[in-house]
């Protein structure tokens, strides 16, 4: 009975082993830092002359790249599907998954996908194909994932994450985090430089068309606006705006692309409530008045605003007015792109006009099936002649989970101009 009992705890001990091994290796399996690279299958798609109108509805917001892609973010998730006009969401073209770092934002610069992580990792992806074309430890952001379900604000507004040129027209990237800031050569990763901050009294705002990464620094003395050179790191100009007070912001204005490589500047925060207005180039900011006004925006050399139900255009650097628009109704700028002025009506139109010359290149209804165009804009996209708009609820619940918050479970509106 001794012999028996002795190879029944035996064999009980063993069983024990085996089951905590098992779970070790699930947990391992489950828990461990992982990396999916799923590339494509299929041949790089062709490029194509979108037909204008509302091109889908989607559930995830994306980032037009080369003209061929939608390039989407999920908490831990990259991927693509394609072609870029499909109506709907469709199977990815490629994807890339970590684990168990969070997006924090994304960006794209001809066929390179840059995403920034929670830990501050930096993957570079091949839009041709998905794969992973270089990685890099950037500076940790704020936080990781604070996007909402549609990802709009991580590929639309994607926090301390800009692209831009230097001076000799090298592609660089630009990370920032509440602690450092660095720049990264876009072709490869190589890091070119890295600064400590502090960002409880520093925002990283946006890069010039000229390479100078732009920041409003509040750290010591009266807030200014601080340029930086994207090469180097090598801070280049402080202005310090007569009148700004600690609450001062930037608003980066004609942008090639999200935030990056502007050429001007609207700052408000200022004793007087008016705005102030720069032109931002290879020298110091130029004042520019004609960007003073709230809700203006650059595009190439006009300043196009409306007011009382008139669009105008005038120089940026004589204020002269060079057209208007009594015509349209009453509108707002929704968004702006090389090329194009984009405006949204009270009846939820969307016009894209020629900011040359203020002929209309297109107008139709921003709605498409039978949903209808009893909504709120929320955050939207201008790019590669594509025009996106998130749709809320009215009345707009900011504090709302999101399915109060957005309209319908596809709430993302896609059109080509």
């Amino acid at each position: 009975m001794g012999l028996a009992k002795r190879r029944r705890a035996v064999a009980m001990t063993l069983a024990a082993l085996v089951g905590v091994a098992a779970v070790a290796v699930v947990v391992h399996r489950v828990l461990a830092p992982a990396e999916v690279e799923t590339p494509a299958r299929a041949a790089y798609p062709a490029a194509l002359t979108p037909a204008i109108g509302v091109v889908g509805r989607l559930p995830a917001a994306p980032l037009i790249v080369d003209g061929r892609l939608r390039v989407y973010a999920a908490t831990r998730q990259v991927y693509a599907d394609q072609p870029a006009d499909a109506r709907n969401r469709v199977t990815p073209y490629w994807s890339y998954r970590r684990w168990p770092a969070e997006v924090s934002g994304v960006v794209a610069d001809g066929t390179t996908v840059v995403s920034h992580w929670s830990d501050g990792r930096l993957v570079a992806l091949d839009a041709r194909t998905g794969r992973v074309a270089w990685r890099a430890d950037g500076p940790a952001p704020a936080e990781g994932w604070t996007a909402r379900r549609t990802g709009a604000g991580a590929v639309w507004a994607p926090p301390g994450l800009f692209l831009a040129r230097a001076a000799d027209g090298r592609p660089v990237l630009v990370a920032a985090g509440p602690e450092r800031v660095g720049g990264f050569a876009l072709d490869d990763g190589r890091r070119l430089w890295s600064a400590d901050v502090d960002g409880g009294c520093r925002d990283d705002v946006a890069t010039t068309s000229a390479g100078q990464l732009v920041a409003v620094d509040r750290c010591a003395g009266p807030a200014a606006v601080e340029f930086r050179d994207v090469a180097t790191g090598t801070p280049t100009t402080r202005l310090t705006p007569t009148g700004a007070t600690a609450d001062l912001t930037v608003t980066p204005l004609g942008c090639v692309s999200p935030r990056s490589r502007c050429r001007g500047l609207r700052a408000e925060g200022f004793a007087d409530g008016a705005g102030r207005g720069w032109l931002v180039g290879t020298g110091d900011p130029v004042a520019a008045p004609a960007l003073d006004p709230a809700g203006s925006e650059l595009a190439g050399e006009r300043v196009v605003g409306t007011t009382g139900g008139v669009v105008t255009a005038r120089s940026v650097r004589t204020g002269e007015e060079l057209w208007r628009r009594a015509d349209l109704g009453t509108a707002r700028i929704l968004a702006v792109q090389p090329g194009r002025v984009h405006l949204l009506t009270e009846t939820n139109d969307l016009i894209t006009l020629d900011p040359m010359t203020g002929a209309q290149r297109s107008r139709f209804p921003l709605t498409v099936g039978n949903d209808g165009i009893g909504y709120a804009t929320g955050l939207a996209y201008a790019g590669g002649g594509y025009v996106a708009v998130e749709r809320l609820r009215e009345p707009v619940a900011p504090d709302a989970d999101d399915q109060r918050y957005f309209l319908m479970s596809e709430p993302v509106l896609l059109t080509a101009t």
